[in-house]
């Protein structure tokens, strides 16, 4: 038999981390033996040091079963085992062999079965004292009002568990830069707290093992690695280590350790939302050998802290939004009411800027800008402007680093190194800013960041040196919270609310003067169509009348030329008659109703449920309908009346109880200008909040609003185009409700026009 080794030697010609493959390095550390079987528990790899542990020569090892190596009962045992628990770390199988006891973890990868061994470090198996351990932590629950002396506790006791001689709680910021947010040691060594290390300590294939295996050992950092073989007719050459426990890690993070000074450590990641958040990273300065139930008991504590990270984080972020809340609600008032000056009077309100907790603000609308508090140069903020609205493509931008997007930012940090850009949309650059200056910081880094990797010919290795090394943080605002970026859209939103009712009401105060002069114009085309049709036709009839008398008198005696001048008289009046008569029917073509044709509401009724379909399943609503009529109308108008209906059901529906909308049709008879007439009564019946019945008609004014706009958002005036929608249909509609019992509404359509 020819024996193998698997040893990956390709790291020497590493170019840089993150090529290394350190989940196949082909060696385990020395404090266990490592097997690896297939299903039928024939072994296919071992690690060179089996001999060492069991006695038995890796020749009668590889491509026998589990049970001839060591015995059948034992492998039944191990079968077993992993029927009922799987590979579950808590739940380790107990080897007995030759009088050793080992603890052994089974950890699937691909087609075979990692069995790895380690022996009982001081011969016994002593569980943790899972229950004094969880009193313990719920105690920290108690008395820690921040995740920062939360995570120092959990340092100390994980020191007092492990014996470690330091503990540090490492967090990872957005690009992975590492910081040392606690830590526990001995009193003779120097304190690693608040000292940074560059993302390239942890490279991305290491943060993603510490996902995928949540707690790592190193025994003795000087350990020689033992080779993991397999026979020479073996068509498997790698085996990935991601899940197991004996790993060899990577030589350039072992030196990485001996420069350090450290001996042995312990590695507990933190994970929060499925990305790894940080790491309780453990030292000691002499070779240390953890039993496997103490490496669980520090595991533990990296799960407790898993599970606060975002209650403690939502619990700060709240103490920030109740401040930022009052402010808020300041804000959302004073935006409630239509002023003719109101976006001055909202930027000269103190809490226009405490909203967000900025320190300078401005709005740029209907080609004005308007500028508050420390805000850079007007020409200055034009230019950003421009700037942030090609960047954000329309869409809201936020950034704490300005400089990143923007490099003339260079010349803003007293005004704007960080900024939330909000457009109001439309064509125009019209949006709202807040800015924050710049906030210089001070970072310890353990040693030179930039050198954190050296090249030289045999191959990479880490930095040797760890010495305090400050660097300062330049073009950075504070970092925009949660409830601060929450707070700027809903008085974005607030805002921009605020300035399409301004326009509309000016709209509406242009439109009455439009309407005033067009009420002028229409009556001075009544007179002159009057005059048209009347005044200047009984002229020309005359005219007619006695150039014909003229032109049929046998006697007449004129002279040709009279005749001629006649003739040409009562052709111009007959021309002229004729003018005057296309002028009338052009007239009538315009006052009639030529663009209403058959439209069928079935149709229209589809159109809008496939259109409203998310709205609806939102509200796990029923919507029932009647098969409709065809009527005389303009499609897209009622395809927008449909719309405002059903959408008002759907916004006014009650939270604990299924929306049910039915939409009911039948002909009726009303008295209209009175005249009998008959009509197609389409209802939309829903079981929604309702309304005092005494509002009934008052819904279809413009602007009228039953409910509380702070509550429901609208402009209040969808029913009042509805009325006008119906008006134009030569229809009509009304509306009747009860509170908390629901709502109906009427439209009614002619049969015939």
């Amino acid at each position: 038999m020819i024996i193998n080794t698997i040893v990956n030697r390709d790291i020497a010609n590493l170019k840089d981390c993150e090529s290394e493959p350190i989940h196949i390095p082909g060696s385990i550390q020395p404090h266990g033996f490592l097997l690896a079987f297939d299903a039928a528990f024939k072994v296919v790899y071992a690690s060179d040091n089996c001999s060492v542990f069991i006695g038995v020569p890796i020749e009668k090892i590889l491509n026998n079963r589990f049970g001839a190596i060591f015995s059948p009962a034992i492998e039944v045992a191990l079968e077993t085992h992993l029927k009922q628990y799987g590979s579950q770390v808590a739940q380790p199988f107990v080897l007995e062999y030759q009088n050793q006891k080992y603890n052994c973890t089974l950890q699937p990868t691909g087609q075979w079965y990692l069995f790895e061994a380690e022996p009982f470090p001081d011969g016994h198996l002593r569980l943790p004292d899972l229950y004094n351990q969880t009193r313990k932590f719920v105690h920290y629950l108690q008395e820690t009002a921040t995740l920062q002396s939360l995570c120092q506790l959990i340092a100390a006791e994980t020191r007092d568990i492990t014996g470690y001689d330091r503990v540090m709680i490492y967090k990872f910021d957005e690009a992975y830069n590492g910081a040392v947010i606690a830590e526990s040691k001995r009193e003779d060594l120097e304190p690693f707290l608040g000292l940074h290390y560059p993302h390239t300590d942890i490279p991305p294939q290491a943060r993603e093992l510490y996902l995928r295996n949540l707690m790592r050992m190193i025994a003795d950092v000087h350990y020689e690695p033992v080779p993991i073989l397999t026979t020479q007719h073996s068509t498997h050459r790698d085996l990935d280590l991601s899940l197991s426990v004996l790993r060899s890690v990577s030589p350039i993070h072992i030196e990485y350790l001996k420069n350090m000074g450290v001996g042995a450590t312990l590695t507990i990641s933190i994970i929060n939302n499925h990305r790894l958040w940080g790491l309780i990273s453990c030292h000691h300065y002499s070779p240390k050998n953890l039993p496997h139930y103490t490496r669980l008991s520090a595991l533990l504590q990296g799960h407790f802290l898993s599970s606060q990270i975002n209650v403690r984080q939502q619990a700060e972020e709240y103490a920030l939004a109740k401040n930022v809340e009052q402010s808020l609600e300041v804000i959302l008032n004073m935006t409630s009411h239509v002023h003719q000056d109101f976006i001055p009077r909202f930027l000269t309100n103190e809490h226009s800027l405490k909203v967000v907790n900025a320190r300078g603000m401005a709005i740029l609308y209907d080609n004005k800008l308007y500028l508050h508090g420390t805000t850079p140069t007007e020409e200055e903020v034009y230019q950003l402007i421009g700037q942030l609205s090609n960047i954000s493509k329309g869409n809201v931008f936020y950034t704490n680093k300005l400089v990143d997007v923007y490099p003339k930012a260079e010349q803003l940090t007293t005004t704007a190194a960080g900024v939330i850009y909000y457009p109001f949309g439309g064509y125009l650059q019209d949006c709202i800013l807040w800015f924050r200056p710049e906030t210089p910081q001070e970072v310890n880094w353990a040693g030179d960041p930039s050198k954190s990797i050296e090249y030289n010919p045999n191959g990479l290795s880490p930095r040797k040196s760890f010495d305090l090394w400050k660097q300062i943080k330049r073009f950075e605002s504070r970092l925009w919270e949660k409830p601060e970026l929450t707070a700027a859209a809903t008085v974005s939103y607030a805002l921009q609310t605020q300035i399409h009712l301004n326009q509309l009401t000016q709209d509406k105060i242009k439109l009455a003067q439009l309407s005033d002069k067009l009420q002028k114009a229409v009556s001075e085309l009544e007179n002159i169509n009057w005059i048209s049709t009347h005044d200047l036709k009984e002229p020309l009839r005359k005219i007619q009348t006695f150039a014909s008398r003229i032109l049929e008198d046998e006697h007449n005696t004129y002279a040709p030329m009279v005749i001629q001048s006649v003739t040409r008289m009562k052709d111009a009046a007959v021309r002229m008659q004729t003018l005057i008569q296309d002028l009338v029917a052009y007239s009538q073509v315009s006052k009639s109703q030529n663009q209403l044709v058959d439209t069928d509401l079935n149709k229209i009724n589809e159109e809008v449920l496939a259109e409203l379909a998310s709205e609806i399943n939102e509200k796990n609503a029923v919507v029932e309908s009647d098969t409709l009529p065809s009527v005389k109308g303009v499609s897209f108008l009622l395809k927008q009346l449909w719309i405002n209906v059903i959408g008002n059901a759907l916004k006014f529906s009650k939270t604990h109880i299924p929306l049910s909308i039915q939409i009911r049709c039948t002909m009726v008879e009303k008295t209209v200008e009175g005249r009998l007439k008959s009509f197609y009564q389409v209802s939309f019946i829903d079981n929604g909040i309702g309304f005092d019945n005494e509002y009934a008609h008052q819904i279809f004014e413009v602007f009228k609003r039953i409910h509380s706009p702070s509550q429901y958002r609208g402009s209040g005036i969808g029913l009042s185009i509805c009325k006008k929608i119906m008006e134009n249909h030569h229809g009509f509609m009304d509306a009747q409700s009860q509170k908390n019992v629901g709502t109906i509404i009427r439209v009614y359509f002619p049969t015939v026009l």
